[in-house]
C-alpha cells in the first residue's frame, strides 16, 4: 500500500493492520519517506490515537528496524528498568548492579539528559575512562562477566525510532501516548529483554505533573509491553522533590556510591530503589513474593555485593579499578562551593523541583542545545528532604559551580524554590501506585 494511503486511513480514524504499519516503518527505515510523510503520519496518530493491537504492531516494527540483541548462553533472566525521568533520579546507577547481585542480567541502555531532567549517561561520563559506547563484543563481555553494563544506544538499535522521534520533536507530536509507548518499548525489546519494570514519575519535577496523565501512560506502556511478550509492570512514583539529595552529574554519582556503601538508608531514594528491585525480581521469576524480593535486595546491599558489582562494571567499561574506594578523588569537583542558608525558621513544606533542574542547566550541568558540552562537576548536593525542620541560617544544600556568578544565581534559585512554613507538611508516599496488565 502507498504510504499516503496508510496516512489517509489513520487520518480518517481507521485502524491500521500490522502489515500496513510494518510497511510504513520499513519504508521509513529505508529512507523512502519524506519528512512531510513522516510528520503527517505522526500527526494522524497524535490526533486519532492507536488501539492496543496497533501500538503493539508499531512497537514490534520499530524494534525490528535494526539489530535485536540475543543473549544466548547467559543463565540469568534478562531484565531492565526504565524511568520517565526526574530531578536527582540516579536510581539506575544503584539498581542495575543491585539486580545483578541478586541474579539478573541487566543490559541497561540509557539516555542523556532531556529538558530539566538529568541523564544516566551524562552522570556516568563524569567517571574517568568510562566507555558509554563499547563495542558489541565488549558490551556482551561485561554483561556476561559482571551481570550488568550501563551504556548508550547504538545506531543499529531501533533506528526507525531515532528518525521518527526527530520528526516528532519538530512537529508538535511528542506528547502522543502510542508514539511515546512505541519509542520506549521498541528500544527495550531490541535489547533482548524478557522482563521490564517502568518507573513513571509524577509531580512538579516530572514531565507529567497530572496523576491521570501519568496513569494513562503507565497503563499503555504495561499493556503494550505485555502484548509484545515482555513481562512488565509499572510503579507511579512521586517527583515533587528531588529523589536523591543531589542534582547534577558527578554529585549524583558520588551520591550513588554513598548509597551502595549503606549511607543512604531510610531515604525516599532507598524506598524507590527497593520497590523497583522487588518488581524486577518478581517479574523475572527469581522471586514470587515482593516482600521476599525486597528482603533479598536489602541483603545484597548490606553485604556489599551490589557495591562490588558496581565497581566491577565501572572497571569493565574502562573506569578506575578502585573507583568505589576513591570516588571523590576521581570525580571532577567544582572550584566554587556555596552553602545555601534558610532565610527563616520552619518546616520545608514544598519545593519547585523543576526549577532546581533548570538551575543545574544554568550552572552548565545540562544542555540548552544538543551540541552543548556539559560541566560534570556542577550541581547541588546535601539537599534537605521536605518535612525537615530548619532554623534561620541552617544549610538547605550546597551549590557546586564553575565560578562565583553562576553559583550565586543557583543559590538564589535554591532559596526561591523552597517554601518554609510554620507547620510540618503531610508525608507523601514515594511509591504511589502499582500498574499491572
Amino acid at each position: 500500500m502507498l504510504p499516503q494511503e496508510i496516512i489517509r486511513r489513520k487520518r480518517d480514524g481507521q485502524s491500521l493492520s500490522a502489515g500496513e504499519i510494518r510497511t510504513f516503518i520499513e519504508a521509513l527505515s529505508a529512507d523512502r519517506l519524506s519528512e512531510g510523510q513522516i510528520g503527517a503520519f505522526a500527526m494522524a496518530v497524535f490526533l486519532r490515537g492507536m488501539s492496543r493491537d496497533e501500538t503493539v504492531a508499531l512497537t514490534l516494527a520499530m524494534r525490528d528496524s535494526g539489530t535485536v540483541l540475543a543473549w544466548n548462553g547467559l543463565d540469568r533472566p534478562i531484565s531492565d528498568k526504565h524511568s520517565t525521568g526526574g530531578v536527582g533520579d540516579n536510581i539506575s546507577l544503584m539498581l542495575a548492579p543491585l539486580m545483578a547481585a541478586c541474579g539478573l542480567a541487566v543490559p541497561m541502555i540509557s539516555g542523556r539528559g532531556l529538558g530539566h531532567t538529568g541523564g544516566t549517561l551524562d552522570k556516568l561520563q563524569s567517571i574517568p575512562g568510562y566507555e558509554i559506547q563499547p563495542s558489541a563484543a565488549g558490551f556482551r563481555k561485561v554483561v556476561a562477566e559482571v551481570g550488568t553494563a550501563i551504556i548508550g544506544q547504538t545506531g543499529d538499535l531501533a533506528p526507525a525510532d531515532k528518525r521518527l522521534y526527530a520528526v516528532r520533536d519538530v512537529t508538535a507530536t511528542v506528547e502522543s501516548v502510542p508514539l511515546i509507548t512505541a519509542s520506549i518499548l521498541s528500544k527495550k525489546l531490541a535489547a533482548g529483554l524478557t522482563s521490564l519494570v517502568l518507573d513513571v514519575k509524577v509531580g512538579n519535577g516530572a514531565f507529567m505533573s497530572d496523576m491521570t496523565e501519568a496513569r494513562t501512560l503507565a497503563e499503555a506502556l504495561v499493556e503494550v509491553a505485555n502484548g509484545a511478550g515482555m513481562k512488565t509492570t509499572a510503579l507511579l512514583t512521586d517527583m515533587n522533590e528531588p529523589l536523591a539529595d543531589a542534582a547534577g552529574n558527578a554529585v549524583e554519582v558520588l551520591n550513588a556510591v554513598s548509597f551502595l556503601k549503606g549511607e543512604k538508608t531510610g531515604t525516599r531514594l532507598e524506598a524507590v530503589t527497593l520497590a523497583l528491585g522487588a518488581e524486577m525480581l518478581v517479574n523475572a521469576g527469581v522471586e514470587v513474593d515482593r516482600d521476599r524480593a525486597e528482603a533479598r535486595c536489602r541483603a545484597s546491599l548490606k553485604s556489599g555485593a551490589a557495591a562490588e558489582v558496581f565497581a566491577r562494571m565501572v572497571h569493565g567499561l574502562g573506569g578506575p579499578h578502585d573507583f568505589l574506594e576513591r570516588a571523590a578523588d576521581y570525580l571532577p569537583s567544582a572550584p566554587v562551593t556555596i552553602p545555601v542558608l534558610a532565610g527563616k525558621a520552619g518546616y520545608l513544606a514544598s519545593v519547585k523541583t523543576r526549577d532546581l533542574g533548570l538551575a543545574v542547566i544554568d550552572l552548565g550541568g545540562g544542555r540548552r542545545r544538543p551540541t552543548d558540552t556539559i560541566d560534570p562537576s556542577v550541581g547541588f548536593s546535601g539537599l534537605l528532604p521536605l518535612g525537615t525542620e530548619v532554623a534561620r541560617g541552617d544549610v538547605l544544600g550546597f551549590v557546586h559551580a564553575a565560578e562565583e556568578a553562576s553559583g550565586a544565581r543557583a543559590a538564589d534559585a535554591l532559596v526561591a524554590a523552597y517554601a518554609i512554613e510554620d507547620t510540618r507538611p503531610m508525608a507523601r508516599p514515594v511509591v504511589i501506585e502499582r500498574i499491572e496488565d
